[in-house]
Formats: C-alpha cells, structure tokens, sequence
C-alpha cells in the first residue's frame, strides 16, 4: 500500500487518528496471498467512550448548522472522494480482496454518490404547515441524536457512507464500526469528511469485534444503530437496541429467487445471473442465488451459463484485466467449501467449478449446481460465496409460490419479455429490493431494504431520512383555553 493509501492509526476519533495499543491487535489479511498487509488494535472502553463523548458534543453543533451548510460539506466529501477514486479503489482491494476493475466504477465511487445525493437532499429537510381553522400546527423535522453503524466486510467504504450520509444530512453524528476484516476504509472515510469541514467528532471510527458494538449498542447516549451483516447477528443488536427503545435499520441476508422465464433474452437472463452470484465473489446480500429456469429455457440457459462462467479471468486482483477474485478470508472460503461438498453429497449436479485454486490466497472456482431441488441446503441456506443453485420449474403460478417459500425477503428478479408478467411476478414476490430483466442495480435513488428475516427500514432515496430523523409537532392556539373548570 502507498503512503496516500494507508491509514495512519486503528480508530478515527474526534477528527483525528487515534491509536491505542492496548486494544487486542487485529490482523488485516490480504485476501489475494494471504499475507497480513496491516495491523489494527480493537477499541479499548476507553476509545469507546472518547467516540461516544466527541460523537454527542459535535452533534450538537453539526445540528445547530443549517441544512444547506451540512449539505455542502457532503458534496464536498463527494468530490474529493472522486477525486481520489483509483487511492481509494487499492485500499478497497487490499482490504476485500476484489479486483480492483470492480472497486473502481462500484465501491468509493457508489459512497461518493450517496454523499453527493443526501448533501443535495440536506437543504430540503423541512416540516409542513397544517391549518385548523385560526389555529395550526407546525412540524419540525429533527436529527435523533448519535448513531451508531455497524458494517459489513463486503462493501467496507459503501457501507460507511450508505449509513453516514443520510445520518449526518439530518443532523446526526456517528460512531461506524467496520468489519474487523475490513478494518481500513471506514479511516478514510472519516479523513475525507474532516477535510471537507465536518466538525471533529461528527463522523468517528472505531475498530473490534462484537463486544465493542455491544459496548455501542447498548450506550444510552445513542439513539439509533443501523446494522449490515448477517441475520443471526441482526437479531441479537436488534434485540439489544429494542430494549432501550432505538430507532434501528438492519439490513441483512437473503436466499433471493431469481426467475428466469422461457421467453426471456437468453444472453440478458445469463448476465442478470452472472452479476447476481459471482460479482465480489459472490459475497453480495442481495444476491439471486436461487436461479428458477423455466424447463423450456433450462438446457440453452446452463449451456451458455456453462460458456460464460469459463470465460472469467481469475487472478491478481491489482491486474485491470482481473474480473473474478479471491473470497474476503480463508474462514469465508473454507465455510463455502463445505456448502460445496453438501450441494453434492444431496444430489445436486455440478455444472461448473466446485474446486479451490491452486495458488496462493482464498481463490475459489465459480460455482453451478444444476437438478438443485428446494429442500437442499444449498437452496435454503445463505451461503456468501460464488455459487449458483438452478432449479427448473413449469408455470408462473409454481415458481412464485416457490420462490416465496424462504424465511428471507431481500431482493428478487424476473427476467422476461412479457413486461405485463414481469410486473405480475415481482408483484406477488415477497421481497424489498426487486428488479425486472436486471439485477442487482443499487443506485442511492432508490430505497434498499428487505422483508421477513432479510431485515427492517431503508437505505438510500428519500426514504432514509425518514430512518435518521422524526417528526415533532407543534399545535399553536391562538384564541383562548376552555377548560371544563
């Protein structure tokens, strides 16, 4: 890593790198070689506490700014993260392993657009006027006090700023905890943000594990917790934040259907497929690892799926020409191993893959099971990795039942020509973050978000300001009180 890469210390607190050794150390893997590239300490109570007092000492004044000073200093965040694009791209590859062709058009550049977007929106978060006759109501909308983000290691810089953005664009401060096996990105982040004028312990920085986002999540002095990350973690901060009544966001996993009818573009459906289980890997929540191909479709679908998948170029993930890399760690890699080996000891049909590379780092093959029946444990459980379960399926009717037999509601696809079943299908999908002949397309536009297990409240669009403010109303008389005496 260069010096214009490399973050300075472990936390980032009170508008500085913070360092403190006594924190238990925690290794940075580079997921291309394995070799430790860097090395974070865990937040002591103590780094804990000094986030948490910065974070409700500015969040006072960064409120008390208006909206459209707020707003300037996110656009500005914005610019020189864009500025700064290729920088921020290697850091994300030496800390998820992803090739770096994919960082640079979807990690620093997808935070920069939701600092961009709710720095536009800052300016125009006002309450509403409400006439009673000679009296009226007014409502004030008003920032919830410190956040607290938990992120995930899959998309370390995109998270940070998905969660930041809209928290400080009402007015927010918060307190981000990456992943600890992405500890990195989040720092410059945070960096960015102070040099575009955010006051020092608006947004702040802290490593560890999960006692450190207990010690977060459960501090009074925080109002809301927005989490990334698995379900069995959701529901363990969603329990803790439920008994001090906090506002909560929890977006999580998914098992996500996606339909693939007989008369859809054949080439389309297979690169909707391709994107929606093997870009990053396959390590992307919202992914449609069920692929339901209607039985009329299915032999030409796997035959040109099959094609496709052998075209990937697996390799360094600093190489431009790098489209496939390594899973994020030797864990991850070893946990989707074994979904691997289930997927053909119940039967499943290996199209493509199934192997690890022989090379150094956490390389495996992109996978495809085929004949993949619903009761697999490939097809029920999230497995966070590249591989593709198809499964075959006759009428409309069948598949929606189907896909919707799952605990999970992130994201759900149809690809097909007939847009009147295209809407009809996704209509009757019980799931959040939905898309028609694409997938996986998350501009910050639109609300993400899913259902069921898959999670609560909303990232992105106009609806993450209602997750990151609340309402107050004032009813002003201007006549006199009766009173019964």
């Amino acid at each position: 890593m260069s010096y214009e890469t490399q973050p300075t210390a472990s936390h980032y607190v009170n508008g500085a790198y913070l360092e403190d050794s006594a924190g238990a150390a925690i290794p940075v893997i580079y997921p291309a070689t394995g070799a430790e590239i860097a090395r974070v300490h865990a937040a002591t109570p103590a780094v804990v506490e000094a986030a948490l007092s910065a974070a409700v000492e500015a969040q006072t004044l960064w409120a008390e700014m208006t909206g459209r000073a707020r707003g300037r200093v996110l656009t500005d965040a914005a610019r020189i993260m864009r500025e700064r694009n290729r920088a921020l791209s290697e850091l994300e590859t030496w800390d998820t392993g992803k090739p770096l062709q994919e960082t640079l058009v979807a990690d620093a550049t997808s935070a920069a657009d939701a600092l961009e977007y709710f720095g536009g929106l800052a300016a125009s978060l006002t309450g509403e006027h409400i006439q009673l006759g000679e009296d009226w109501v007014y409502t004030r909308r008003e920032p919830l006090g410190v956040c607290v983000g938990i992120g995930a290691w899959n998309y370390p810089t995109q998270i940070s700023c998905w969660k930041g953005a809209p928290a400080l664009a009402c007015g927010n401060a918060m307190v981000f905890k990456p992943s600890e096996t992405t500890p990195l990105c989040a720092l410059k982040v945070a960096e960015i943000l102070t040099e575009a004028g955010a006051p020092a312990g608006v947004f702040n920085v802290v490593q560890g594990m999960g006692e450190v986002g207990s010690l977060l999540v459960t501090d009074p002095r925080v109002a809301k917790v927005s989490l990334t990350g698995s379900v069995p973690t959701g529901r363990k901060v969603y329990a803790a934040a439920a008994a001090e009544m906090k506002h909560v966001t929890m977006e999580l996993g998914g098992k996500s259907p996606l339909v693939v009818f007989d008369d859809a573009d054949l080439e389309n459906a297979v690169s909707g497929a391709i994107n929606g289980n093997f870009y990053s890997s396959g390590q992307v929540c919202s992914n449609g690892t069920r692929v339901f191909v209607q039985r009329g479709i299915k032999e030409a679908f796997l035959a040109r799926l099959a094609e496709r998948v052998k075209s990937a170029v697996i390799g360094d993930p600093m190489d431009e020409a790098t489209n496939f890399g390594p899973m994020v760690s030797q864990r991850q890699m070893e946990i989707v191993q074994r979904y691997i080996e289930k997927g053909i000891a119940e039967g499943a049909r290996l199209v493509a893959g199934g192997k690890r590379l022989e090379r150094e780092g956490f390389y495996l093959e992109p996978t495809v099971f085929a004949d993949v029946t619903d009761g697999m444990t490939i097809a029920m459980e999230e497995i966070f990795g590249p591989v593709m379960a198809v499964l075959d399926f006759e009428t409309e009717d069948e598949v929606i039942a189907r896909a919707n037999d799952t605990a999970f509601g992130l994201s759900a696809g149809v690809f097909t020509r007939d847009l009147s079943r295209g809407h009809r299908v996704i209509g009757k999908l019980r799931a959040g973050s939905c898309f028609i002949n694409s997938y996986n397309d998350a501009p910050v536009e639109a609300p993400f978000g899913g259902v069921k297990a898959s999670g609560v409240g909303r990232e992105n669009s106009k609806a993450a300001i209602e997750h990151y403010s609340q309402l107050k109303s004032v009813y002003v008389r201007m006549g006199d009180v009766e009173a019964p005496y």
